[in-house]
């Protein structure tokens, strides 16, 4: 119902800033993977979906600064969320904050129904404050090869308006460039990858590191990924910052707001809050 109800409005030329809650500082658009089920190779697959803290975590953060948080996926379905991600550790070895959180998830609006990039675009992307993009491994399955993507991003990066995203989630940057499908294929097959005008070439940002996909990749029994989010980011033409494997570490430049790892889930959600501070 929410999905549909938003539509009809958009379609209608109304959707606005005026539809907002009286006491609401405006919207954040969150882009999240429509996938579960991501490949390996050898044709293998790997559950995944989104990081409940990384969702979670600045989800209940920008929500209780004021802000409401609009869904969208590919194809506008539920997003699912990554059981390996389920688990206190990434809450500070709290298992209340950790339900708590999921609690926060649960309740948001469109969680269930989300928008789908097409019906975000042909809304108008004027109304968002910024854009966000949890992690997980899920946003390299469909996120960063897309074109609808690239569309929303090239957007928020000729406004100058924030655009976070954490871990794997910087991965769908990938999609603002010419031809984002030929250079992800690239990477796959390990053949030479060149991005072609990419919006955030020489850009400083930060996904989840080498070494930290190396101890994950250590707990797939053999099992391998594709291709390391790292080296296609760098290959791309990002200038690249990390911090030691799984520390803290949030990388601004410009609009862009982009966090190594799950434990940079508060310090990103911070950073968030304080950019969109400075532009009201």
């Amino acid at each position: 119902m929410f999905k549909h109800t938003i539509l009809a409005v958009a379609l209608l030329g109304s959707f606005s800033q005026t539809t907002l809650a009286a006491d609401s500082k405006g919207q954040i658009l969150v882009l999240l993977s429509s996938e579960s089920q991501m490949q390996l190779q050898d044709g293998k697959t790997l559950s995944t979906g989104y990081y409940l803290n990384e969702f979670g975590v600045p989800a209940d953060a920008f929500i209780q600064a004021g802000y409401e948080l609009v869904l969208a996926t590919p194809k506008g379905n539920a997003p699912v969320v990554d059981q390996k991600s389920v688990t206190a550790q990434y809450f500070g070895g709290s298992e209340a904050e950790m339900q708590r959180i999921s609690q926060v998830v649960a309740a948001i609006p469109g969680i269930d129904d989300t928008l789908s990039l097409k019906q975000v675009i042909e809304g108008g992307l004027a109304q968002y404050d910024a854009v966000f993009i949890p992690g997980g491994h899920a946003p390299l399955i469909d996120l960063a090869n897309n074109a609808e993507v690239g569309t929303i991003l090239t957007h928020f990066n000729a406004e100058a308006k924030p655009t976070a995203a954490i871990c794997h989630g910087p991965i769908a940057l990938l999609s603002a460039q010419q031809n984002p499908q030929q250079y992800q294929q690239a990477l796959v097959q390990q053949n030479p990858a060149t991005a072609t005008n990419w919006i955030y070439a020489g850009y400083k940002m930060t996904i989840f590191s080498d070494a930290e996909e190396t101890v994950f990749e250590g707990s797939l029994n053999g099992d391998k990924l594709q291709y390391y989010p790292g080296k296609a980011m760098q290959q791309a033409g990002g200038a690249m910052q990390y911090s030691e494997a799984w520390t803290p570490n949030v990388v601004v430049d410009r609009e862009l707001i982009t966090g190594q790892n799950p434990f940079s889930d508060k310090a990103l959600a911070q950073a968030v809050l304080e950019q969109l501070q400075q532009q009201r």
